[in-house]
């Protein structure tokens, strides 16, 4: 891993707009996080960032790159538990001396920065917080019934759903379209199937026109469709207050 300073920073960025999409924060609040994206650590792709057991020593988020949250058995088999994208938060916990639940491994080059305390005078950051755990308890549920209850195709569709909800928070799609820097085998081992099944599913949702794009980016070609075939919820953690 290695450390940077970051000179010059985007007016907006990954973890703000997805901070600001989830709570309002002030403008004190968003300089604090543009600070801390000024310190900024990268991990090389395929490097370990912690191992599961590990002690969290600082909550972190990441600025760029994509990780994932696994788990290895005894004989070598994979289960990824979790995709961790651009805006994401780690390591947020009410425990004094957390421990790391699972192994996080970058999958592509990761930057991340240290995430800034929510202090007294910034509710906005707290709150923010509290929600982002909220919705990666909903991801994790939706993980669950991926696995135990849907078909190869419904598994795809829905995770390419969430993931491009997941994105859009963060601004990082446009329209339907998102980017997916993964191997069909980071796919398999995510949605409990084998890289052939996954790039059968793949071929199949192609000429049913359901997605389109190859390398790294796919396009949700009919998302209405798509999500009828998952039955598709997008994750809410707050009730709708309008009349």
């Amino acid at each position: 891993m290695t450390m940077t300073k970051a000179d010059a920073l985007p007016l907006s960025s990954p973890l703000r707009t997805r901070l600001r999409a989830l709570a309002p924060l002030s403008g004190a609040e968003m300089q604090a996080l543009a600070a801390a994206e000024r310190d900024q650590r990268r991990w090389p792709a395929r490097r370990e960032m912690i191992a599961e057991g590990a002690p969290i020593t600082q909550a972190r988020a990441i600025v760029s790159g994509w990780a994932c949250r696994q788990r290895i058995l005894p004989d070598g088999r994979r289960q990824i538990l979790d995709f961790l994208l651009p805006g994401d938060l780690i390591g947020v916990s009410p425990l004094s001396n957390p421990l790391a639940p699972a192994t996080i491994l970058a999958v592509t080059e990761v930057v991340t920065c240290a995430l800034p305390a929510a202090a007294a005078g910034m509710p906005g950051l707290s709150h923010a917080y509290t929600v982002s755990a909220a919705l990666t308890e909903l991801y994790t549920l939706a993980q669950v019934t991926r696995l135990g209850r849907l078909s190869a195709q419904e598994r795809l569709a829905d995770w390419l759903l969430e993931t491009r909800d997941r994105l859009a928070l963060a601004g990082q799609t446009v329209g339907d379209n998102l980017p997916v820097p993964l191997t069909q085998e980071l796919l398999a081992d995510a949605l409990g199937l084998t890289s052939v099944h996954v790039n059968r599913t793949l071929q199949s949702m192609r000429r049913d026109g359901l997605l389109a794009g190859r390398s790294g980016m796919f396009l949700l070609a009919d998302r209405q469709r798509l999500e009828i075939l998952a039955g598709y919820r997008s994750a809410r953690v707050t009730a709708d207050t309008e009349p």
